[in-house]
Parts: structure tokens; C-alpha cells; sequence
């Protein structure tokens, strides 16, 4: 076949684009379209400028909002942590009574790392909390973006959530339990603790359990929603009290041997920095079938009670002991009902004394 005349396929592409070019965009009264046109003088990108132009750069400003956001709160959260580890305890991160006594010189000496654990332990808490808050806004703005119906999936959200708040109470409450147990310092890692089920030493702290492990190497694994009440031995302050029975002995000789020997542990230059008031010897306590009961009772710090104790039990043992109280006790045990004699002196030796032969 042949062709009279051949077509310039230039002349034809300038033809359609000239067309297209004198069309009006049908912009139905957007004045960003009316805008894309003025500027690109073309019909089908004024057009379509909403989907290709406008709708990425909102859901790029969506993330881009939303990123800063996540970052001004956690920075917020960070230095929140690192002042309250500093040593500036901000109210939020006050535990709900002072545990420190009023007798200590310094009493941030007791509690700068367990408030350091527990500030950075509430701090990840919120940390985490931020981002799924701020990161679900986020995408709930974005799917609306692209003409998503949000009302079932709310309504789906919501039904799931209460669907799941019933079956998973007991998760919830532990949850809950955890967190507050964490904003009121009840107790932290390495601190010796008595929670009813299990007593010993914590190893771990966390939101939903908490990891005890006991005297003779069991670890615990318990809930902190079935935790009902907390003995904490290692907050602030201790008191080692001393029950020594001493028979039907004299009080008053053997209140003044126990106050000397009470005394000399206060002067024990390794236990001095343990003691936090004086030891104190109260006197009878009770009156039992077997005599006198009379208590010693010491303040110490928290780290140093265990220490201090034995130390107190061992020398008041002794004292009693090299005062001839024991003896006396002893005695009137084995023959009950005759009066207590204090033990006779040693004889001397090599005096050149006896008796007739």
C-alpha cells in the first residue's frame, strides 16, 4: 500500500499536548487544583495533583509530626530520669512517706541507686507508653487520609478491648500492681524482702512479676497483682532488738554488764559507720517460768543490720558469760529452789597454805 502523504509524528504529539493543554481542568472548586494549574498551565496534573501531590506530602507531615513529637516527649522523659538520678527528686518520683531517718547525716547515702533503678525503671515505662500512644494517633490519621471508615474499626477496637479486658483481668491487675509498686519505691533489686509467699532477696523487678530468690536458692516467680502487703528489710533504717534471758540473776548487775558490752560494739571502728543511734538496753522485757528477759535494741542502717547484730548478740553473750551470770542461770537450773550464789573466786596459787595433814 502507499501513502499519498506521510504523517509527522512531532506535528501530532505538539497537536495533543496542544489540546490537552487548552482543555480546563475540572477542579470543582479546589483551590489547590485551580493552584497546580496556574503554576504547570496542565489540565490532567491539576487534576490529579490531590492524589499525586497533596496526599503524600500530608501523610509524610503526619510522620514527620509525629516522629518529633515521640522525640520531645522522651527527651522530656530522659531528663526527667536524669535529674531524678542526680539526686533532684521531682514529686512525681517521691515515694508516698519518707523512709530515711531523721537521725542520719545524709540521708541521699541510703538511696541514690535504688532511685536510680527506679527512675529509669518508670522512665522505659513511659518511654513505651508514648510511642504506641503517639504512633497509633498517627496511623489512625493516616488510614483517614486514605478514606478509611475509622467507625467499624473503632467499634471492632473497642469490643476486642473489652472482650480482652475480661479475659486478661488478672494480666491488667498485675500490670497495674507493678506500676505503682514502682512509682512508691516499695522495694527494688538486691533489696531483702519478706512478701508473704517467698522471703529473700530481689533479683529482678518487673511490671508483672517480680523474681525473689530465697535463703536457701530457690527463685520465686511471683505476680505483682497477689502480692498483698511488702516487708522491706533494706529501706532506710533497721532495728536489731536482743531478748537475753538471765534467770532470776540481778537485774540491775545484769543491765549494767549488757550496757558495757552494747557499748563497745557502738566503738567498733568497722561497725561504727552501720550504727545510726547508740545501742540502748531497755531493760526487762517480759518474766518468764525460767526468769528476767532483757532487751537490747540498736538502730542501724539497712546494709549494716545483719553485721551489727551478730556482733551485738556474740559480746553480750560474753559479757554475761565472763560476769558469772551464766553460771548463776546454769545453777539455778539444775537445783530450782535454792537460792543463787554468785560463783566463789578461784583459790590463789602458791600462797604456802593447807589444811592439816
Amino acid at each position: 500500500m502507499r501513502y499519498e502523504s506521510r504523517v509527522n509524528v512531532s506535528d501530532l504529539i505538539s497537536a495533543v499536548l496542544a489540546a490537552v493543554s487548552d482543555r480546563k481542568p475540572d477542579c470543582q472548586g479546589s483551590s489547590s487544583c485551580e493552584w497546580v494549574y496556574r503554576v504547570t498551565n496542565s489540565a490532567w496534573f491539576a487534576e490529579s495533583s490531590y492524589w499525586i501531590l497533596f496526599k503524600p506530602l500530608r501523610v509524610a507531615l503526619i510522620l514527620l509530626l509525629a516522629v518529633a513529637a515521640r522525640w520531645a516527649l522522651h527527651r522530656t522523659i530522659n531528663r526527667l530520669v536524669r535529674t531524678t538520678t542526680d539526686g533532684a527528686v521531682p514529686t512525681m518520683l517521691r515515694p508516698l512517706r519518707e523512709r530515711i531517718p531523721s537521725a542520719a547525716l545524709d540521708p541521699d547515702q541510703f538511696v541514690p541507686e535504688r532511685r536510680r533503678q527506679r527512675a529509669e525503671a518508670i522512665g522505659s515505662v513511659l518511654r513505651s507508653m508514648v510511642t504506641a500512644f503517639v504512633f497509633g494517633i498517627a496511623l489512625l490519621m493516616v488510614l483517614k487520609e486514605f478514606s478509611f471508615d475509622l467507625a467499624p474499626l473503632l467499634a471492632s477496637a473497642g469490643i476486642a478491648g473489652v472482650a480482652l479486658g475480661f479475659g486478661a483481668q488478672s494480666l491488667v491487675k498485675d500490670l497495674i500492681a507493678g506500676l505503682f509498686m514502682l512509682i512508691e519505691d516499695q522495694y527494688g533489686v538486691g533489696d531483702t524482702v519478706d512478701l508473704g509467699e517467698a522471703t529473700g532477696v530481689v533479683e529482678a523487678v518487673g511490671l508483672r512479676v517480680t523474681t525473689v530468690r530465697d535463703g536457701r536458692g530457690v527463685l520465686w516467680y511471683i505476680r505483682n497483682g497477689e502480692i498483698v502487703r511488702v516487708g522491706n528489710k533494706s529501706q532506710g533504717w533497721a532495728l536489731v532488738v536482743v531478748d537475753l534471758p538471765i534467770g532470776f540473776a540481778g537485774t540491775e548487775e545484769a543491765t549494767a554488764v549488757l550496757r558495757t558490752a552494747a557499748a563497745s560494739v557502738a566503738l567498733d571502728p568497722e561497725l561504727a559507720p552501720s550504727i545510726v543511734e547508740q545501742p540502748e538496753v531497755l531493760g526487762v522485757e517480759q518474766m518468764t517460768v525460767d526468769g528476767a528477759v532483757i532487751r537490747t535494741v540498736v538502730k542501724t542502717t539497712a546494709d549494716g543490720q545483719f553485721a551489727v547484730g551478730r556482733e551485738l548478740r556474740r559480746r553480750l553473750a560474753e559479757a554475761l558469760e565472763n560476769s558469772g551470770i551464766v553460771a548463776q542461770i546454769a545453777a539455778a537450773r539444775l537445783f530450782p529452789g535454792l537460792p543463787v550464789q554468785p560463783p566463789a573466786p578461784p583459790a590463789a596459787e602458791g600462797t604456802g597454805t593447807g589444811g592439816p595433814t
